[in-house]
């Protein structure tokens, strides 16, 4: 059986712990998408951990973690991330590479950090991981597939001067940065290929072998809805689809097989970056908001960057939840609101002058303002409770209440940043 856990919203939404959570059950993780531009946060019994390349199965030792073909492969930060895990008592995770990935080259983190200097004020605040450049080589078929690293030195190197007849335009010409050098590049895919030769694998009859076999299989989702190039908002959006779905073609499973699609949605919002968001709050109520959210507070997890801070929106979260063909929800971060008398929740938005309950492109997205309800608090700290029915009668009106409005059940709670901090419904 294969399950996705997926966000819902703008990322941020906790899936790393959810991911953690469900891997327990499973016996393959596979990243099917995005690269090292995004981190999943897990708090466990070997500490506390930002993992950004390695799926997040990676502490148990009977799952097989797969970096798919889909995935945005940074060989260096792989195995970085390995030999960092390893070093905090984590015994060696079994991780597998697919031999369809394609690699993020040092050209593309350049092309990234360029691109972002010029665009100046007008950037869409990216990690400059070199993800958008790295996918655009991939659609104009200019990109490395591991398996190409396996070819033969005459081969590769014809590749190299395709590729750089084409990027050296760019080095030169638009941003008066020094050419790249083939010998340079050759070398830098000749390190690769000695970093990834204990990983590499045949993933697609291995995942297929797996579904044939009864095997439990979680396809972990980087990001959330909204920041689909498709369905998101498009154009602040990352480069690769978030959506289940795409599970298919990132981790190369059949699209039927996969069963449970676990949707995960904070019980306020936050994101990362630059685009719409409607119900974006600021200033102290922002801060208070980002200090008492997340494990330590409302931070990237990639780049340390303060989150935007916003209420549950639930025109964003009914559309991602829609978005990612959603089976179930896991709410997440319950624990961060007990402090407030009363909640704020965006039921509807206003868009010129009228009221809708849909989540329109982006050009209309701009002219929305929320449409606000608010719920009475619980005021009390809810960590540690571990059954729905002990959780404080306002707390499960506004688990309802987001519930009935979604349209999705919320089978999953989450109370405190903890693996143990869970409760199933």
């Amino acid at each position: 059986m294969i399950k996705a856990i997926v966000g819902a919203n703008w990322g941020d939404e906790g899936k790393g712990k959810i991911t953690d959570v469900e891997a327990q059950k499973a016996d393959f993780v596979v990243r099917f998408q995005g690269g090292c531009n995004a981190g999943h946060t897990i708090v466990n019994q070997y500490g506390k951990f930002a993992l950004h390349q390695l799926p997040s199965g990676v502490f148990y030792e009977h799952v097989t973690n797969v970096i798919g073909n889909g995935v945005a492969l940074s060989p260096e930060k792989l195995v970085q991330e390995i030999t960092e895990i390893e070093s905090r008592g984590v015994p060696k995770p079994h991780v597998v590479v697919s031999d369809r990935a394609q690699l993020v080259m040092p050209y593309h983190i350049q092309l990234d950090s360029f691109e972002e200097a010029r665009l100046a004020g007008k950037s869409f605040g990216s990690t400059k991981s070199g993800i958008a450049p790295f996918y655009s080589d991939k659609y104009a078929k200019i990109g490395f597939q591991v398996a190409e690293l396996f070819d033969d030195e005459a081969s590769i190197r014809e590749k190299i001067d395709h590729v750089l007849s084409i990027k050296n335009v760019l080095f030169r010409d638009l941003y008066h940065q020094p050419e790249l050098q083939a010998d340079d590049v050759y070398e830098k895919l000749m390190e690769y290929k000695e970093m990834l030769l204990p990983y590499v694998a045949d993933t697609f009859t291995m995942l297929h072998d797996a579904v044939k076999q009864g095997k439990t299989i979680l396809l972990e989702g980087q990001l959330g809805s909204l920041k689909d190039p498709d369905w998101g908002i498009y154009p602040m959006v990352t480069s690769s689809s978030t959506l289940a779905g795409y599970g298919a073609v990132g981790a190369g499973v059949p699209p039927y097989e996969i069963k449970d699609v676990i949707t995960v949605v904070k019980a306020y919002s936050s994101a990362v970056g630059a685009g719409e968001f409607v119900s974006e709050i600021f200033g102290e109520e922002a801060d208070e908001l980002r200090r008492r959210g997340g494990d330590g507070g409302e931070y990237g997890a990639t780049t340390g960057r303060p989150r935007r801070m916003g209420w549950l929106d639930l025109v964003a979260t009914r559309y991602g939840c829609q978005a990612q063909g959603a089976t179930q929800v896991a709410f997440t971060v319950l624990d961060a609101l007990g402090y407030l008398d009363e909640i704020p929740v965006c039921v509807a938005y206003e868009l010129d002058g009228k009221r809708i309950d849909y989540f329109p492109p982006t050009p209309q997205l701009k002219r929305c303002k929320p449409i606000f309800e608010k719920l009475p608090g619980w005021k009390c700290d809810v960590r540690g409770i571990k059954t729905y029915e002990e959780l404080p009668e306002n707390c499960r009106k506004y688990i309802d209440f987001a519930e009935k409005a979604v349209g999705v059940p919320f089978k999953i709670l989450s109370n405190g940043p903890k693996r143990s901090d869970i409760i199933f419904r």
